[in-house]
């Protein structure tokens, strides 16, 4: 290994540098009225509060799981007791992203609103750096955490060892642990706020705009203060610990993957690094990655002058988004062509350059880039399905829904023919390694992503103030305009974790076949001829259905309660629809943080205990089948939900502005727009609860078989030996009786 090493926990450092720097801005603007300040106040203690109660269940889990780590450990001579402490040190990682993004929202939300009052740029500007504080501090943590303890492994296990040794596996296998805590606190995190945001945003909607007919976010509905914790806790917290697993468990498969890379002879690369420029090269990448994230962060900006118009804020953030994609594929030539050596290098059998490395970098972030404008088509304002379903609402609420429906199914055709077409492209410059680069490619822009996506929760929080605290409606005008785009950025944030979820857990499953065929079980592919490969194939492929179902009841059932309570308050509280009477906001809060904590453990559950059961019952191939049939349906499910719910919100959206239907002009308290709050409030938990929770899933159920696999082909092998034993017994005594009968026969022909 070489000094270069250090360069990754130094770049994940001037991340949370730059987070803190970002962080103090940010506190220092005016926060605006005392009415202002303490509705931001309510906001801020809700989620924290939900917070609490999240971490205090979670604790529990992680304990059990880390002891239940730590014996495996240490029973299996490929995998070691520290794993249990790695996978610790990933849990507290990816719960501190999400509270740095909590905390970065709960200020920025406030400013942005009084930010608004005096133009579109500023609210912009605030609302953007409190997700810059967000995307940087994920990154930072994720990349300081994982390759602070990549060398910290590496000097333990396998100090002078070449990248091919035993110890580097071992130190690797250990590493999985990180990954592991990341991904299981992630799922956890986006589940739990995913059914708390929902289950505030459906109740509110119900009560406050369908049947009472006042305005979105109107002080005197008991679940707006629900709503906007909601925002964070879902929108934020849960996203900040989602992609923080997911940047980890990306750059991992490349780990475990460039693990296995040799020259011809089958030994370590002869390059400067022992071997490990392959390991080193996904790191580095991210590293790079956060600071051109840090640049790009400076070409978002607008005039002071500039309309109020979505089209004039989502070029500003494009800017900033090329500007770090650009950047970021040039650095990675450089890197490319610095760390590989020259020559073939092969990984099982594939042979390949390092500008075939580069190639599939560049297909990864093609790859990214073209999801990200498939998925603004499918769900920007204006645009041909969005329209559709605008159509669609002047005749009902039921065509609303069933637009919506046809959208989100129509949506996963290109994106799923370019993903196709990434996977391909990058094995045919790489072979597996090249699948795994390229979503490391892809995800080197994390931190400006996670920027984009989280600047419209805030946003949204931004005008739910402006509404609660009766501020001219100019700045409620300015606080939609970013909201609108936060609604597109989102959805396209989450199509980019989705592919991206796609080609990691190729890697994933890529590397948990290498890891079982390290360990002595032999495993060339995935027979589906195989009747336990084949129904472990449908068994996977049920997972995200089930799990969706969970989240979404979840969902529908905590919003039932919700409802009942705003109706009771509107019935009870004498005033209040007058403004006279104060709504008990508390309740609601109470009501979204219990459903979302009772609720969140099943969904949770199975994508942990699932490829237990199936690897340990039916064996490593049967796994596998599991895995691949997961990954396929969980990549569909993911896209159809993303993109339904980001599609049935803009059509919402679309009628505050006013809309043409027949000739005929509609806006906000038409009827039509009745049907399309109805359709939004179906696709609620579609694009916030279940939908983004796929990516995660697929991702996670990979990593635990990883983590699993050196102790499962373990456990098969010797019963793989002593059924090939018992095979062999009957083969001899077979050949000794056709030999008796010969000898037999012959002795009878002679005669």
């Amino acid at each position: 290994m070489n000094s270069y090493v250090y360069l990754v926990p130094v770049m994940g450092l001037i991340g949370l540098l730059y987070t803190l720097w970002k962080f103090a801005w940010v506190s220092k603007q005016e926060a605006g009225t005392d009415r202002m300040k303490e509705i931001a106040n309510y906001i801020a203690e809700g989620a924290m509060a939900f917070l609490r109660a999240e971490w205090k269940i979670l604790t529990y889990f992680g304990i059990i799981v880390a002891i239940l780590l730590g014996y495996m450990g240490s029973r299996n001579a490929e995998s070691h007791w520290f794993i249990a402490v790695a996978f610790l040190i990933g849990a507290f990682f990816s719960a501190l992203a999400g509270y740095i993004g909590m905390r970065a929202a709960t200020k920025a939300n406030v400013r942005t609103a009084h930010a608004a009052r005096t133009s579109l740029s500023k609210a912009l500007n605030v609302s953007f750096t409190g997700g810059a504080v967000m995307g940087m501090g994920v990154a930072g943590l994720a990349v300081l955490g994982l390759g602070g303890l990549f060398i910290v492994l590496i000097k333990w296990f396998a100090p002078d060892a070449l990248s091919t040794g035993h110890e580097v596996t071992r130190a690797i296998e250990v590493l999985t642990g990180f990954s592991l805590g990341a991904e299981s606190i992630a799922l956890f995190a986006r589940v739990g706020g995913g059914i708390y945001t929902k289950a505030a945003d459906v109740g509110a909607d119900l009560v406050g705009k369908v049947e009472a007919g006042i305005p979105e976010d109107d002080p005197r509905n008991p679940a707006t203060i629900a709503d906007n914790v909601g925002d964070n806790v879902g929108d934020v917290a849960g996203m900040g610990a989602d992609l923080f697993g997911s940047y980890v468990a990306t750059v991992l498969a490349t780990i475990v993957l460039g693990h296995e890379v040799t020259d011809n002879a089958g030994t370590a690369l002869n390059d400067t690094f022992n071997g490990y420029s392959p390991i080193l090269l996904p790191m580095l990448i991210a590293g790079v990655g956060i600071i051109f994230s840090i640049i790009g962060t400076f070409f978002v900006r607008i005039s002071d002058n500039a309309g109020i118009s979505t089209s004039v804020v989502q070029k500003a953030l494009n800017m900033g988004n090329w500007g770090s994609i650009i950047l970021s594929a040039i650095a990675s030539f450089f890197l490319v062509s610095f760390l590989l050596p020259d020559g073939d290098m092969y990984l099982r059998g594939f042979a390949f350059t390092k500008m075939n490395v580069f190639g599939s970098i560049a297909v990864g972030l093609v790859v990214g880039t073209l999801m990200s404008i498939i998925t603004e088509y499918y769900t920007a304002m204006g645009k041909r399905p969005v329209n559709s379903i605008v159509r669609q609402s002047g005749t009902g609420h039921a065509t609303n829904v069933i637009g919506g429906l046809a959208v989100g199914m129509e949506s996963t055709f290109l994106p799923i023919l370019v993903l196709a077409g990434g996977i391909y492209g990058s094995y045919a410059f790489a072979g597996l390694y090249g699948v795994a680069i390229a979503a490391a490619g892809m995800m080197s822009t994390t931190a400006m992503q996670l920027a984009i996506d989280a600047f419209g929760p805030i946003a949204d929080n931004a005008g739910g103030i402006a509404e609660m605290s009766e501020l001219p409606k100019e700045v409620r005008e300015k606080t939609d305009t970013l909201d609108a785009v936060g609604n597109t950025t989102a959805a396209t944030g989450k199509g980019f974790a989705i592919a991206s979820a796609a080609l990691t857990a190729l890697a994933l499953f890529a590397a948990y076949v290498g890891v079982i065929n390290a360990n002595g079980f032999k495993m060339d592919g995935i027979n589906i001829y195989n009747a336990n490969v084949l129904a472990s194939l449908f068994v996977g492929g049920m997972i995200p259905f089930i799990f969706s179902s969970l989240a979404i009841r979840a969902v529908g059932e905590a919003a039932m309660a919700m409802v009942e309570e705003v109706r009771r308050q509107f019935r009870d509280i004498p005033g209040i629809m007058e403004g006279k009477g104060k709504p008990e906001y508390d309740k609601c809060v109470a009501i979204s943080t219990e459903a979302s904590i009772k609720k969140m453990m099943l969904p949770g559950a199975i994508a942990i205990i699932s490829p237990l059961i199936i690897g340990f019952l039916l064996g490593p191939e049967a796994l596998g089948g599991f895995l691949a049939g997961a990954t396929v349906c969980g990549v569909l499910m993911g896209m159809f939900q993303n993109n339904a719910g980001g599609a049935w919100d803009n059509a919402k959206k679309s009628f505050e502005k006013g809309v043409d239907i027949n000739g005929q002009k509609y806006f906000k308290g038409s009827d039509p727009h009745k049907a399309s709050v109805t359709g939004d409030t179906v696709g609620d938990p579609f694009k916030d609860t279940s939908g983004p929770s796929m990516n995660i899933l697929i991702k996670l159920m990979s990593i635990v078989s990883l983590v699993i696999a050196p102790t499962l082909a373990s456990v098969f092998k010797e019963k793989n030996n002593s059924e090939t034993g018992a095979a062999k017994w009957k083969t001899e005594q077979s050949i000794k009786v056709t030999a008796s009968k010969s000898v037999t026969a012959n002795t009878i022909h002679l005669r």
